[in-house]
């Protein structure tokens, strides 16, 4: 059996804690499966949309970013936990599920903090965009032509404080939810750890993670089945899998979105050449079982 990591994406989690519940209670089910074929199972997940919300919400108590993934950490976490250990409970599992609160650790220094490219939050127009500019100083952008958001620095993540203890709980049995959002932002200032003001991406938070807790598979999940390239054109292939080379000369011909596929790329990438015999799957939350066979998802491999 295999030791796995499962990076959530914050966007299909929904718009508001009713909704997210919904549709946890159906991701639930595809990350039983998993462990009911005795996969040993971490998960991450983001918070795109949660921590702007959370941070709009608090607007005029001007709560910090790092707190409000802190927030967004714990109540994504407590749906995940409490409808996959219901999950587990209704097939009759012995299963011990906990989601632990991350931090990690990035670099000031990181040129991210000079070109803020995460947007978070809601949908604006382009009119309230530039009002929210005027009154609160945030830089907003268009994201997909579906809007404008808030736009904040998302440096690489190197380290993760609560590393060991991942590990001990995979290895005691539990499934666990870490590294939420990308995990709390956090710098070394002399001998303490403090906050930063900045969103990790969950794609290489999950990415790093899985290399330190050794997993064997990295699933990046998304909503498509597999990964394709001449998206959405005529000739548009789906890939059933791809060497790491072969990735790269895709990344050079312009064949995935930097806002959307090519982050999920890189981060497979990372970890595929981070140790001999690692393999990342990008897929669907739906095709995770049929992934490890070959049959859905999109295989990433030396």
């Amino acid at each position: 059996m295999s030791r796995i990591l499962i990076a959530l994406g914050g966007n299909a989690l929904g718009d508001n804690p009713d909704e997210q519940i919904e549709i946890i209670g159906q991701t639930s089910g595809h990350i039983v499966d998993l462990v009911e074929e005795g996969h040993e199972v971490m998960i991450a997940h983001g918070n795109g949309p949660q921590v702007g919300m959370i941070s709009a919400a608090l607007e005029g108590e001007r709560m910090p970013l790092p707190e409000c993934t802190a927030m967004s950490q714990g109540y994504i976490g407590y749906h995940l936990q409490n409808r996959i250990n219901a999950e587990l409970n209704r097939r009759g599992i012995d299963g011990k599920v906990i989601s632990l609160i991350t931090q990690v650790v990035v670099d000031k220094r990181d040129e991210a903090f000079k070109n803020p490219s995460k947007p978070i939050g809601k949908f604006y127009t382009k009119e309230e965009a530039e009002e929210i500019e005027r009154q609160e100083g945030y830089i907003m952008m268009e994201d997909s032509n579906r809007g404008y958001r808030r736009a904040v620095p998302s440096p690489m993540p190197i380290d993760i404080v609560e590393k060991e203890s991942v590990r001990m709980l995979l290895d005691s049995g539990y499934t666990v939810i870490a590294v939420g959002g990308g995990g709390i932002p956090v710098a070394m200032e002399g001998d303490s750890i403090v906050g930063v003001d900045a969103v990790v991406d969950k794609d290489f938070a999950g990415e790093l993670m899985a290399e330190l807790i050794d997993a064997d598979y990295l699933f990046i999940l998304t909503a498509v089945d597999r990964v394709a390239i001449n998206f959405g054109r005529p000739n548009q292939i789906e890939l059933e899998k791809m060497t790491i080379d072969e990735a790269y000369g895709y990344m050079e011909e312009g064949h995935f979105a930097p806002g959307s596929m090519l982050p999920k790329i890189r981060a497979a990438i990372d970890f595929v050449e981070s140790k001999e015999g690692r393999r990342a799957i990008i897929s669907s939350i739906e095709g995770v079982k049929d992934a490890l066979v070959g049959e859905s998802g999109t295989l990433i491999y030396r």
